[in-house]
């Protein structure tokens, strides 16, 4: 019986035949993606692999699975190219693959593609303005050793970290709130800073599409500072 539904809500999607043979396939509960085994190989790193999850309206997420830990977690597959270090980048239907028959087949030659091929072509706008993220991650300088330590943007919690980190100038590692880090540990290496979780270009260096002046997610009604004071008054005029 559990067979005979998932049939349907893939069918609902695709074909009966279309994916059977892929590697990895679940079922959104609710019938709107489908997911799917998938990756990518560098010739320096080996193999990257993750979770790609197709959506109805278009919309590609991979959530990575590169080393045990890694927390990204709706990468474009444009982004999780560059972050699996992949030499020739920005050809990302061709170097993203998925395992079918056992066989590694480029993204661009399965049927994965077909609702984010039809957004395209009808130009409703609903690929660009999902994946629109808002805020890039930012980093903060240790007080003590130096360090720049990454701080993620993507939740209203992880947002008030960063503030009150910033606001902080005798921040140091052991004050990280998410993760127990100290001065001991390693630095993030430079070559991977360039990549702050922009969905237009994994290099931006700051653009509309990941950079916020002030929203309800980084500004907060019970902080004193200048910045969310004059955004609290704003909005309620």
């Amino acid at each position: 019986m559990e067979e005979s539904r998932e049939e349907t809500m893939t069918a609902a999607l695709f074909g009966e035949e279309e994916l059977r043979d892929v590697s990895g396939l679940k079922h959104g509960v609710a019938g709107d993606h489908v997911e799917v085994t998938c990756g990518c190989t560098s010739r320096r790193y080996g193999d990257a692999v993750g979770r790609l999850r197709v959506f109805r309206n278009g919309d590609l997420f991979v959530s990575c699975d590169c080393t045990p830990g890694c927390q990204e977690d709706k990468l474009t597959p444009a982004a999780f190219e560059k972050h699996s270090g992949r030499e020739t980048a920005r050809k990302w239907k061709n170097n993203v693959w998925v395992i079918v028959n056992g066989e590694k087949v480029p993204l661009g030659k399965t049927v994965l593609l077909k609702y984010y091929e039809m957004a395209l072509k009808s130009g409703n706008g609903s690929i660009k303005s999902t994946l629109k993220v808002g805020h890039r991650d930012e980093f903060v300088r240790c007080s003590r050793c130096n360090k720049v330590r990454r701080f993620r943007l993507r939740t209203k919690e992880e947002c008030r970290h960063y503030h009150n980190a910033v606001a902080n100038a005798n921040w140091k590692c052991s004050d990280f709130p998410l993760d127990k880090i100290t001065c001991d540990d390693d630095e993030e290496r430079a070559s991977r800073r360039v990549y702050r979780g922009c969905t237009r270009s994994p290099t931006c260096k700051g653009c509309t599409s990941c950079v916020c002046f002030g929203c309800e997610i980084c500004r907060s009604t019970d902080c004193s500072c200048q910045m969310c004071r004059d955004f609290t008054s704003n909005t309620k005029a």
